[in-house]
């Protein structure tokens, strides 16, 4: 008796419910259109107009992904805002650029298909691309039988922008005597969480329903919250100049990010006590008996964007940022010396 045809359903791959998911897929993607989107969704590859009025304008890209927090996002069944949180991510990659975002691309790779958590996770997309007003043009769902466990995924993506070089913001615009203002993050953003997961799921045993430690938030609420977007809260400080550069806070914390805009000859010093460490990250560093110095290189502690920025303007830009509902810190300032970063 010969054997029996085998079919793509038969290894995995279930094609009509790949072919519904993209139809509803195709109808968020629709709704973030821009000006400079150039037919719609469903080719083979996304295309968008050059800007034009930039007299010296340049690309600006950026790749990223989510990392550990989808595992959070797993457990608590929530998968609409981690593709807010990539969006949010890139777009403040590219902002300490001076980019403004144009077109975003994703991709979502899973063992099987499943309808409910990709419209969730293309839906969160679609949101941070409209909130950032940026186009989210295309990208990918591939399908990985026996590659992930079944409920598992993972989720990466593309981000380009353009900026004015004229007026770019950098390490070439730093000097002797700037100021450093720390903007306040929306909790653990997107770094940290193979750290906090092995604390509070494997060594204090809570599940995502369990009140925080040492807060009424629960850990899925707090877990979950959105790493935030600078985007357009920073843009009319960055179009007026007040700006010299930006360090956006991700892995590495502190230290490895901001030395990224110090040029060689200068030394960024940060006052540790010039900010309140906020209620997770206290209790993370109690419960976990964590070093100072671990916790400023892995968490943002509380602070997502670090401007530089020129003394005299200092003062008036933190209280703007706070009469704004951003929060900002004056935390240090910018000095001669041979070590980029320097935190006390």
């Amino acid at each position: 008796m010969p054997d029996q045809g085998l079919s793509y359903r038969d290894s995995g791959v279930d094609r009509d419910v790949a072919a519904s998911a993209k139809r509803r897929i195709g109808e968020l993607v629709a709704s973030t259109a821009t000006d400079g989107v150039v037919g719609g969704p469903g080719g083979f590859g996304g295309l968008f107009r050059i800007p034009k009025g930039i007299d010296n304008g340049a690309l600006v890209s950026s790749a990223d992904g989510v990392g550990t927090k989808l595992k959070v996002a797993m457990l608590a069944g929530r998968h609409d805002t981690v593709g807010i949180d990539l969006v949010n991510h890139c777009v403040n990659d590219i902002l300490v650029e001076g980019a403004r975002p144009l077109f975003f691309l994703d991709y979502i790779g899973m063992g099987q298909l499943e309808a409910g958590t990709v419209d969730q996770i293309v839906a969160g997309l679609a949101n941070g691309c409209r909130a950032n007003g940026c186009a989210l043009i295309g990208g990918e769902t591939a399908e990985l039988p026996d590659f992930y466990q079944p409920g598992d995924y993972d989720l990466a993506g593309f981000i380009v922008g353009v900026v004015d070089l004229d007026t770019r913001p950098g390490a070439h615009r730093v000097r002797a005597g700037d100021a450093l203002i720390g903007v306040a993050a929306n909790g653990f953003h997107t770094n940290g969480y193979s750290l906090l997961r092995r604390l509070l799921f494997d060594r204090m045993k809570l599940s995502v329903r369990d009140a925080f430690p040492d807060m009424t938030e629960t850990v899925g609420d707090v877990l979950l919250k959105t790493h935030r977007s600078y985007g357009d809260a920073l843009r009319p400080y960055l179009d007026q100049g007040r700006i010299h550069a930006m360090a956006h806070i991700t892995g590495g914390g502190i230290p490895e990010n901001l030395e990224r805009v110090i040029p060689a000859g200068l030394s960024a010093r940060v006052q540790r006590d010039a900010w309140t460490l906020p209620p997770e990250f206290a209790a993370v560093q109690k419960h976990g008996n964590v070093s100072e110095d671990e916790m400023l290189r892995t968490f943002n502690l509380g602070i997502g964007m670090i401007l530089v920025v020129p003394q005299d303007d200092a003062d008036t830009l933190s209280r703007e940022l706070k009469t704004a509902g951003l929060g900002g810190w004056l935390i240090g300032d910018v000095q001669d010396g041979s070590e980029a970063v320097v935190v006390s």
